[in-house]
């Protein structure tokens, strides 16, 4: 597993609360058991205390230290519905409809972030990323200056040197078909979460087309968010519109593009679409032998994080170390 040394020093200095939605799924326990060994993270369980407990002791988990809370029995509800009223009153939310809509852990579990019982969370394990991202648009928000959430993957591979090759890749999870100045606020706040993974960033608008070889809209689109990312970025290296094998090949970028400050050696990657982006990662995932975390949602006032449905109590453990150190 890719070393979280660092993160976890950082935890252990300034221990963080976290909010697993799903709490009574084996694998949350699994990777909360986990957690509570290392001491360095204070996992809270949503579900009925009752229920939680018993299939920890069944699956064999020691959760002793968790804080579980029962959304269906909080003593702070009252006040919690109150709050969420007064964040969604320009939608005209009444007390019952907000008791409602609270009785789901994705919502609950957002409030607990927002009054600040919890400063992360990380759920998804049963639900979609849509379901994860709707909550926090509407309670959480997006940061100043934002005015979208992304996701960006950190790719990891054991190199023959024996230090880790690390990638980011971005937007592989959540925006369909960004604009130029999305792609322009992707590639920033991607940026950003590469360098806590110790990448030094080298940004690659990529495209089926390398400075000027190609022709269309797709192209187009590439080549005024390079050249927008450079002006609002300016100490970031950043080219594009890149080929892939342009971006990351020393031989292919002196051939295409030789005067290129990033071409032949990047490691942050900006994809056109969701589509390019998603089969993109995946393919170095599955064939690449890179191990694949995220996403990691970006541009929020909060770090929330999703899992995959088909996560494992590892990739949870893995998630959660990542979501906290973000907060």
């Amino acid at each position: 597993m890719f070393g979280f040394g660092d993160m976890i020093e950082k935890l252990k200095k300034d221990p963080k609360k976290i909010v697993f939605t799903e709490g009574n799924d084996p694998r949350i326990l699994e990777a909360a058991s986990r957690l509570l060994a290392g001491n360095f993270l204070h996992p809270i369980l949503l579900g009925n205390p009752a229920e939680v407990e018993a299939v920890a002791e069944r699956e064999g988990y020691n959760i002793r230290g968790a804080e579980i809370i029962d959304p269906a029995n909080y003593d702070r509800m009252d006040d919690m519905v109150a709050q969420f009223c007064e964040l969604r009153k320009s939608k005209g939310v009444t007390p019952e409809q907000a008791k409602e809509t609270l009785a789901h852990a994705n919502y609950f579990g957002t409030m607990l972030v927002k009054m600040g019982v919890a400063d992360s969370l990380l759920g998804g394990a049963t639900y979609s990323t849509a379901d994860t991202v709707r909550p926090a648009l509407q309670l959480i928000k997006t940061k100043p200056g934002n005015s979208i959430v992304s996701s960006c993957f950190i790719l990891v591979r054991p190199s023959a040197t024996g230090e880790n090759e690390v990638l980011a890749m971005a937007d592989c999870a959540i925006n369909i078909k960004p604009t130029a100045d999305e792609l322009v606020e992707i590639a920033g706040e991607t940026a950003e979460c590469a360098k806590i993974f110790g990448i030094d960033p080298k940004v690659a608008f990529l495209s089926y087309s390398t400075l000027g070889s190609g022709k269309g809209e797709d192209v187009d689109k590439m080549r005024e968010a390079t050249a927008k990312a450079k002006a609002k970025y300016p100490n970031l290296p950043i080219d594009g519109e890149l080929q892939f094998d342009a971006s990351v090949a020393p031989r292919v970028a002196r051939t295409k593009c030789p005067d290129s400050p990033v071409a032949g050696h990047a490691n942050t990657f900006i994809f056109p679409d969701i589509n390019a982006g998603n089969i993109g990662y995946k393919i170095a995932q599955r064939m690449g032998n890179f191990e694949a975390y995220g996403p990691i949602l970006l541009g929020l006032n909060a770090s929330i994080n999703d899992l995959s449905r088909g996560c494992n109590a590892l990739e949870v453990y893995s998630m959660a170390i990542i979501t906290a150190a973000l907060a």
